[in-house]
Order: structure tokens, then sequence, then C-alpha cells
């Protein structure tokens, strides 16, 4: 059990790190390093994880900004967050009705990307370490177990896409191409990820 643990841990710590350094790249034209210290992969089945999980969370991301709702939260509470305690206050939200799902993990680590972007924008990065570290610890205490308990991350595919699906096919019926194109890339990551775990 530790050894699933630790992996469940890595993979979620470089997810993070790498869903916030990709959105922090789109904005500052400084590089902001979130982490110099991260933990790496240590398979190629970890790095498809993680990569097919960033793709996705940058999809449901991209949904949760079109509301505006989560966007404006953030905004009141940037030159609030001086603390764990006021930060895990913000994170909280994402999960208001104690509520764990994969959808609401991805939610969080989106969130974790865009109040980091909107500290550095407030002149405020030395935040963003603090947000990766509060982030992580709020996962390890909070989230770490339920993830294990449902299978670890590689159980987070099929909800995930459901949860794409859903989003995209409330879109207009022009899109129903790209959500073709969509679950292709999807089945054909499942089987690229499947076939990697029945090797090992």
């Amino acid at each position: 059990m530790a050894c699933v643990e630790t992996s469940d841990y890595r993979v979620g710590e470089v997810l993070l790190n790498r869903v916030m350094q990709e959105q922090l790249n789109e904005v500052s034209s400084v590089p902001v390093v979130v982490s110099t210290e991260t933990q790496e992969v240590e398979s190629d089945q970890e790095q498809k994880i993680v990569s097919q999980l960033a793709m996705m969370i940058r999809t449901i991301g991209d949904a949760v900004k079109k509301d505006g709702k989560l966007d404006d939260a953030i905004d009141g509470m940037v030159g609030q967050m001086t603390s764990k305690t006021s930060y895990w206050k913000l994170v909280e939200k994402v999960f208001e009705d104690s509520q764990i799902t994969w959808e609401r993990i991805a939610v969080l680590f989106y969130v974790a990307g865009r109040i980091a972007v909107k500290v550095v924008i407030a002149n405020l990065p030395q935040l963003v370490q603090d947000i990766l570290k509060w982030t992580l610890e709020y996962f390890r205490n909070k989230l770490l177990d339920w993830i294990q308990k449902h299978g670890g991350w590689m159980n987070s595919f099929a909800e995930l896409a459901r949860v794409q699906v859903e989003k995209m096919s409330s879109m207009s019926a022009w899109s129903s191409g790209l959500i073709l194109v969509f679950l292709g890339g999807v089945i054909l990551g499942s089987v690229i990820t499947w076939k990697l775990s029945s090797r090992t």
C-alpha cells in the first residue's frame, strides 16, 4: 500500500506542478517557476497519466473559467491569501458539501493554477511556492485516501472523460465533431494506459 500511496502522491504532485506552471506560462512575461523541488515521475506509465490528466484538467478548467463565479471568488481573496488557513477556506469552496469527486479534484488543481496566476498579477509571486505547498498538503491530508480507495489516478480517466463529454455536449451543435475527435483521443489514451498497466 505504501508503494501505491507514493505513486498516487507523486503523480498528484507532478500533475499539480504542471497544471500551475502551464497557467503561469500563459500569462506571465517573466518566468515564474512553480517549484524546483518537485518529484519526477518514475515510469512511462506515470508520465502518460500526468499528460492525459493535465489535458483533461485544462478542458474542465476552461469550462469553469467561462462560468466566472470561481474567478470572482479568487479575485476577492487574493489580498487575504497570506496563510494556509485563508487559502484552505477558498479551497473548501471546491468541496462545499464535503463530496469528493474526480471532477472536483481536477477543479482544485485548476483553481491552484488560477490562484497562482492571480497572485503573480497582483505582484505577489513569492506566494506561488506557498500555494503549491498548501495545495499539496490539502491533497495529502484530505484527498489522497479517497483517490486510493477509488483505484488511484488510473481510474479517474473514465469519470473525467464523462464530465468533459457532458460539458462539451452542452455546447452548440457544431461541436459534435469535436466531441467525436475528443472521444477518439480518450479511447486511444485509455487503451495506451491499459496496455502499459497490464505490462507491470
